[in-house]
This record gives structure tokens, C-alpha cells and sequence, in this order.
């Protein structure tokens, strides 16, 4: 049974007081969370080079296990998410959060905090990332309906590229002023304010119906099969997992790079991330306009094939102007994965059935994020054979190339998702679709 609030309008198809504040509550969760996990992203990894010297293959395992929970709890997290409430989903993973960003400043006060420590905080740290997440892009049409997902997703990118753009920098000065410790004992109290903005939601979800003899596993295969057996969906995710797999390589070591080989102290660094995530904050407000000119399809595999190119750029920075290089390659690089991922995510929530919707995102997170520890190693690796800045250009190369795929696809032949109807009408009945 598919989860769905007390009615079943949109929040601009209804007008009310009440659907507007339970998305404005939902909205102002996703800036402590965004804006919390933003300046983590780029604490963590200052703990480790900062206060325990971190050579550049732990850095990459400190990626790795951050994102190892993708990989091994992907599949069954849609199945359970499917059969629970989105919204308490969501509040678990944000009390787990708090937990753990309360932990391990502690254990860094009482001088028990080593690289196995920060291993393992990243990895649970992944893993309420995930339940959240998967729960996160099920909850959506569900609470705005899915008449609006292109307006919704794009304000929600909105506040996540506000949250890229304002974290990095945040994070320097606050690492700089508090020590990554402190940075990170403060981001606790934006994961408990997001619980309490969840819990003030009104609309609450029917408790999905109990099915007879429901087996994990076979909730797990028909998820998996919903998507490999689609065309699209199964085009997007293996682009997605090759971009993933050398983009995040890049960001693995990135804070490596600009701190040890170019020479940025900390709140530098911060700054200079910062810089760089102003291509998502434009993108992600310009998105529906775009989307409208363009379609969504076609600006699915245009966005990337333009922009990760300009990856190539990375590589050439160093402690003067050529910073700037770094700072524009990251920027539309950033853009370019903003529109791509409005589009993509839009086009999954409304072709999916919803009793599927847990199972088909957490496929699709397994499929696409389950690459992200490997390519933590592959940095990791690269980093200590080569160099870290022989490392970016490999990655840097290989993302360029990556976006290729989709050019054999039936998307670029199509302007919009709609003229594949025979595809979206299958899948929307939750038939098998055509091949």
C-alpha cells in the first residue's frame, strides 16, 4: 500500500494555510540538514589532516566509509522505508546524527578520538544519510503531490546549493575559530532543530497496510527488477554511477589537494568551496525556467556532457590566480550536476507507483551512490601512486567522458520525458516496461 497524508491536494493546488506550512517546516528541515551536513562534509576531513595527519589513502577511506552504507544497506533500506512512516524516518535519522556529532567531539576532549574512530562515525553517519534520504525522496510527492515536483525539487535544490555555497565557508572560519571538534558539536544542534521542525508537520501519513507474507527479499527484487528493467531509469543509473564513481573521487581528495599541495590554510579552503557551489545556487533557481526551454530530457544529458569538461581545470590551480581556475571548473561543474539531478530525480517520483517509490530510490541509491567507497579508494590509491595532482587530472579525464553514455540513449532523441509515453505509461501502472 502506497503511504499518503490525510488529502491528497498539492500545496499550491490547495491553497490552505496548513499544506503551505507543512512544507515551509519541511523546507526549513532540508537547510539544517543541508547546511549542517555542508559544513561536516568539510569538518571531517580537516579533523583527519588537522589533528591526526591524514595521509591521502586515509582521506579516501574516510570517503569510503562515509558512503560504504549505500553499498551494503542500499536495497533493503527502500524495502523497510517502504513499509514504515516517511516523516518518522526522516526524524530517526536526524536524532542519529545528533548522536553522533555529540560523540565524537567528546571523544576527541577526552583524547580517545584515531583515524578508526573517524571510520566508523562516517559510516554511521552514511547510514542515517541513507534511511533519511531514501525516506526524504518518497516523502516529497507525497506531501506537494506530483503535479509540482519539477517547482518542488527545484527549491529544494535551491536550499542544498544555498547550503553548499554558505557550508564550505562557514566551516573554514568555524574550524579555524573552534578547531574541527567544536565545528562539528555545533552541527548536533541542527540535526536536533530538524527533528523538531519535522515533528511540528500537521499532515500525517496512513500507516501503510500490512501485507500477508511479505519476505524482504522479494520486496528487495522487485525493486531492482522495477528499475533494471526500465529503459530510462536504467540508462540514468549507470551514467549516474560513472559520474558519481570520478566526481567524488575529485571531492575525496579535494580538501587534500588545497590544503597540503597548493598551500590554503583551512578558512581558505572553506572559502574556496564555497566559490565554487555558486554554479548550483543558479542553477537550482534558474532550473524550472530552463527546463521549460530546454525539456527535460534533453537537458538530462545536456547539462552533463557541457559542463563536467570543465573538471579539467582543477588540476591546474595553484596559491595565486590560478585558484580561480579551480574555483570556476568546480562552479559549473556544480550547475551541471544541479539541472541534471532536478530532472532525473522529477522524472523517477513521477513515473514510479508509489508503493514502489522507497524501493525504486534506494535502488537507485545503491546503484548510483554504492560506487562512492570505491571511488574514496580509487582516490586513495591514485593519490599515493602518483600524486594527488596527477590523481584530480586522471579523474578529472575520466569524468569528462563519462556523460557519453546517455548520447546512446533514447534521450537524445527526446526533448521532453513525455515523448516516451509507451515507456512512462508501463511503468506508471507498474507494468513491466518496454525494452
Amino acid at each position: 500500500m502506497s503511504v499518503t497524508t490525510d488529502e491528497s491536494t498539492t500545496t499550491g493546488q490547495a491553497g490552505s494555510g496548513r499544506h503551505r506550512r507543512d512544507f515551509r517546516l519541511f523546507m526549513s528541515s532540508h537547510i539544517c540538514n543541508e547546511l549542517g551536513g555542508s559544513i561536516t562534509y568539510v569538518a571531517l576531513p580537516l579533523m583527519a589532516v588537522l589533528t591526526l595527519d591524514a595521509s591521502a589513502m586515509q582521506a579516501g577511506l574516510l570517503s569510503a566509509a562515509e558512503h560504504a552504507a549505500f553499498l551494503l544497506l542500499g536495497l533493503p533500506a527502500g524495502a523497510w522505508v517502504d513499509r514504515m512512516r516517511k516523516r518518522r524516518v526522516m526524524m530517526a535519522a536526524d536524532l542519529a546524527r545528533t548522536f553522533l556529532l555529540t560523540a565524537l567531539p567528546v571523544a576527541y576532549l577526552l583524547d580517545l578520538h584515531s583515524m578508526p574512530l573517524l571510520y566508523a562515525v562516517a559510516l554511521l553517519l552514511g547510514c542515517a544519510r541513507l534511511f533519511g534520504d531514501v525516506a526524504d525522496q518518497s516523502y516529497l510527492p507525497v506531501l506537494i503531490g506530483k503535479d509540482t515536483l519539477i517547482a518542488g525539487n527545484s527549491k529544494l535544490e535551491t536550499v542544498r546549493s544555498g547550503a553548499e555555497f554558505a557550508g564550505p565557508g562557514v566551516a573554514g572560519f568555524l574550524v579555524q575559530l573552534l578547531g574541527p571538534a567544536g565545528t562539528l558539536a555545533g552541527q548536533a544542534v541542527t540535526s536536533l532543530a530538524s527533528v523538531v521542525l519535522l515533528g511540528r508537520i500537521e499532515a500525517r501519513e496512513a500507516k501503510p497496510a500490512p501485507a500477508p507474507r511479505r519476505h524482504l527479499l522479494r520486496d528487495i527484487r522487485r525493486g531492482l527488477s522495477y528499475v533494471l528493467s526500465h529503459r530510462i531509469l536504467r540508462l540514468i543509473a549507470l551514467n549516474t554511477a560513472a559520474v558519481n564513481l570520478f566526481l567524488s573521487a575529485v571531492m575525496a581528495i579535494e580538501v587534500l589537494f588545497l590544503t597540503r599541495t597548493v598551500g590554503l590554510p583551512p578558512a581558505a579552503v572553506g572559502w574556496v568551496l564555497t566559490t565554487a557551489t555558486i554554479g548550483s545556487v543558479l542553477a537550482a533557481t534558474a532550473a524550472d525556467r530552463v527546463t521549460r526551454a530546454v525539456g527535460a530530457a534533453r537537458l538530462t544529458w545536456l547539462s552533463l556532457l557541457v559542463t563536467m569538461p570543465f573538471g579539467l581545470l582543477l588540476p591546474l590551480a595553484g596559491e595565486d590566480w590560478r585558484i580561480g581556475l579551480f574555483v570556476l571548473g568546480s562552479l559549473v561543474q556544480s550547475a551541471g550536476v544541479t539541472l541534471y539531478n532536478i530532472c532525473q530525480v522529477t522524472y523517477r517520483q513521477t513515473v514510479c507507483p508509489p508503493h514502489l517509490l522507497g524501493r525504486m530510490t534506494a535502488t537507485m541509491r545503491f546503484l548510483v551512490w554504492g560506487v562512492l567507497p570505491l571511488s574514496g579508494l580509487l582516490a586513495g590509491a591514485l593519490g599515493e601512486l602518483l600524486g594527488v595532482r596527477e590523481a584530480l587530472w586522471v579523474c578529472a579525464a575520466a569524468l569528462s567522458a563519462a556523460p557519453l553514455v546517455l548520447l546512446c540513449s533514447p534521450l537524445r532523441r527526446m526533448r521532453t520525458f513525455e515523448d516516451d509515453a509507451p515507456v512512462a505509461g508501463a511503468a506508471a501502472t507498474g507494468a513491466r516496461p518496454a525494452q
